[in-house]
């Protein structure tokens, strides 16, 4: 038996390739799924290859006093409740993205979270990534100098042929093109510049194409941050490009620069760096079991989680609504506005 007892709520496409990863480790066991259909929990069971219990009500799942931690993976409109829910239970949370949809939501995640003295661990697992971890390093060590420009992008043409579609294009649930999506972009933007951000300036359009003409929100948007140290950041989320998935990575020092795998220092000669850079939005690729396993880590230790705990997360999340409010109000966004 392993350490920690992992109940699932929600059992659509992110909740497999959270069973998987948290399976694979050596600390956590995945023991109930929770889901508003009804599931046959031999199925599910034999389908996992571990016994797990199934439930239909979220409340009787959090009653289960062998279940630690809970894993939400349900639509985004429910990440709030379920998890204020989860932590006054007392269950350590692992949280899909948003944590909320609106900054009175994100607020009352982060009081509940910090009353309960619960751990988070917030689905931002890029930050785990190999290219994202070799970037930081670089960065500590001084192989970019001081750093004083980047920009990340998710270029990802999310259509009807993609999973989660016919919830992901509407503004109950898919809110905005960063909250939806891009919140990687951003995140994985401000690990690598660190520091404070004082305004955000964004933009927001969408392709003419008809195949993204039922999204209820403009689905490309872009965001410039000023930083309080002098730095300048950008990132943008476009959800209706007709090309691969990319994840654009430009980061510039005083004494070099990264491009996606490549670094360039003093010689001004691109090297390439040893990562497959982050190429697909299927959950399946993405550094789940890195991101899972330093979280249990962090549970056993009674350690801060790394890289994506609650005081990160918050942090993303602010700039986010910063950057939605700058281009519904087209006007630029000081972030006292959001903490306040």
């Amino acid at each position: 038996m392993k350490q920690f007892n992992v109940g699932i709520v929600g059992y659509g496409w992110a909740a497999g390739a959270h069973i998987a990863a948290i399976n694979a480790g050596s600390l956590g066991q995945v023991t109930a799924v929770c889901s508003s259909r009804k599931l046959d929990a031999a199925e599910v069971s034999a389908k996992h290859g571990c016994p797990i219990k199934t439930y239909n009500d979220y409340a009787a799942m959090l009653a289960d006093p062998d279940i630690h931690v809970v894993s939400i993976c349900t639509y985004h409109r429910c990440h709030k409740d379920q998890i204020i829910a989860a932590a006054r239970a007392g269950k350590h949370i692992i949280a899909e993205k948003p944590l909320a949809q609106n900054l009175a939501g994100l607020q009352d995640v982060e009081c509940a979270v910090q009353q309960a003295g619960v751990k988070l661990c917030v689905c931002f697992e890029l930050r785990f990534a190999e290219q994202f971890r070799t970037i930081r390093a670089l960065i500590d060590e001084g192989k970019l100098g001081k750093l004083h420009y980047g920009e990340v992008d998710y270029f990802h043409g999310i259509g009807p042929w993609y999973p989660g579609f016919k919830w992901y294009h509407t503004t109950e649930d898919g809110v905005s093109s960063f909250l939806l999506a891009g919140c990687h972009a951003m995140d994985a933007l401000l690990m690598c510049l660190d520091g404070e951000v004082s305004e955000v300036f964004a933009y927001s359009t969408a392709s003419a194409n008809p195949v993204f003409g039922s999204y209820e929100y403009p689905s490309t948007t872009a965001a410039m941050l000023k930083f309080k140290d002098g730095k300048i950041g950008k990132a943008a989320s476009v959800l209706d490009c007709i090309q691969p998935y990319y994840f654009h990575t430009h980061l510039i020092g005083s004494e070099g620069a990264v491009l996606d795998d490549k670094f360039s220092g003093p010689d001004k000669q691109w090297t390439k760096l040893p990562y497959q850079p982050v190429d697909s939005g299927d959950v399946s690729d993405h550094p789940y079991k890195t991101e899972f396993d330093a979280f249990f880590e962090s549970i056993a230790r009674g350690t801060a989680m790394p890289l994506t705990g609650l005081t990160d997360a918050i942090r993303t999340h602010e700039v986010i609504f910063a950057a939605d409010r700058s281009w519904q109000q087209k006007r630029p966004v000081k972030l006292t506005e959001i903490q306040q």
